[in-house]
């Protein structure tokens, strides 16, 4: 495996996982109530624990998306 197949992966996972915050962002945002009815089927959660949970929740995937992907794509950039 080269050093150009680990950064186009990287890349690529970086694109998908920013694709996936943003969804996730819009669904929290203008989807709220109805995300959280589908959720409250489940689970009994205020709609303040809920706005907590995925506040934390999106807070450390973007973190993880920033530490495991871009950052790492930009290294490699950086490098070679």
């Amino acid at each position: 495996m080269t050093i150009e197949t680990i950064r186009a992966a990287l890349g690529w996972c970086s694109i998908i996982n920013i694709g996936i915050l943003l969804w996730w962002f819009f669904a929290i945002t203008v989807l709220h109530d109805w995300v959280y009815k589908f959720h409250s089927k489940f689970l009994k959660l205020s709609v303040e624990r809920f706005d907590e949970i995925h506040y934390a929740g999106v807070m450390y995937f973007k973190v993880a998306v920033f530490f495991f992907n871009v950052v790492p794509y930009f290294a490699l950039r950086i490098v070679g």
